[in-house]
């Protein structure tokens, strides 16, 4: 009994000792591989870091690690002071090497939720609740269909005359932000994960109410006609995309509604 008691303890400790040698072997292993590879220092992104970020901001975020040559991507940053002025133009992921080709200049950086306005257009921003920018999912870049509504007091003695046209067509959505100015969308991000982007988009949401900031890009005569019914009348967006049958019926009043 005391035999197979002791032989039991022997294989135990043979055991545990193989592991720890075993380990060992490993992780001088690995040194040994390394100490025979080219390594340099690059910076690699610890924390999310948010499109327009500033270099400043960016340092809080990046920590340097030993990487070995053939590892490191082409751009990659090895001095935090080469970035000067730039902002970063997309959503950075943890895990990744900091790029510089994923750096603009300041001026020339348009945010996760915007589009380049054409040239010879405007911009307009609307402020309008949710039912009113189809459910609040528009983004930059979508087209809408643009509703013009306006109750004219003095048409008629003593009433009033509501009218409703869909005045115009495949408008470009330059930006589109909730009322606290945080973008509706992550557009700008590369992460794979649509979870992330989703959950990212909801966690903005919560710190606003239900309005949206709306940016059409317009020719300054639409312009006027927009800003006047969103000073006297309502607006109406709905999204339109490319290949939207364009056929609304010319204006609508009470006395049309139900031809």
């Amino acid at each position: 009994m005391k035999t197979r008691l002791l032989g039991g303890i022997a294989a135990l400790l043979v055991a545990i000792v193989g592991t720890v040698l075993l380990v060992t072997y490993v992780q001088n292993a690995d040194k040994r591989a390394l100490a025979s590879t080219e390594i340099e220092n690059v910076y690699v992104v610890e924390k999310t870091i948010p499109a327009g970020a500033t270099a400043e901001e960016i340092a809080g975020s990046v920590s340097k690690k030993s990487v070995p040559k053939l590892a490191i991507a082409e751009n990659s940053v090895t001095d935090l002071a080469t970035l000067n002025s730039k902002v970063s133009a997309v959503t950075l992921m943890p895990g990744e090497q900091l790029l510089s080709s994923r750096m603009v200049e300041q001026n020339a950086f348009l945010g996760p939720a915007r589009v380049q306005v054409p040239t010879g257009l405007q911009e307009i921003t609307l402020k309008l609740p949710i039912e009113r920018v189809a459910g609040g999912v528009l983004k930059a870049g979508d087209t809408v269909g643009v509703f013009l509504s306006l109750e004219d007091t003095g048409a008629q003695a003593g009433g009033k005359s509501s009218k409703t046209q869909l005045s115009f067509h495949k408008v470009l959505v330059t930006a589109a932000q909730f009322s606290n100015g945080t973008a509706t969308q992550t557009g700008g991000s590369e992460s794979s994960s649509g979870t992330t982007q989703a959950s990212s988009t909801s966690s903005s949401k919560e710190q606003t109410d239900d309005t949206y900031l709306v940016t059409l890009a317009r020719n300054s005569a639409d312009a006027e006609r927009i800003v006047f019914a969103a000073e006297f009348g309502k607006i109406y967006l709905s999204k339109e995309p490319g290949d939207a049958l364009e056929t609304n019926s010319g204006v609508v009043d009470t006395a049309g509604l139900f031809r």
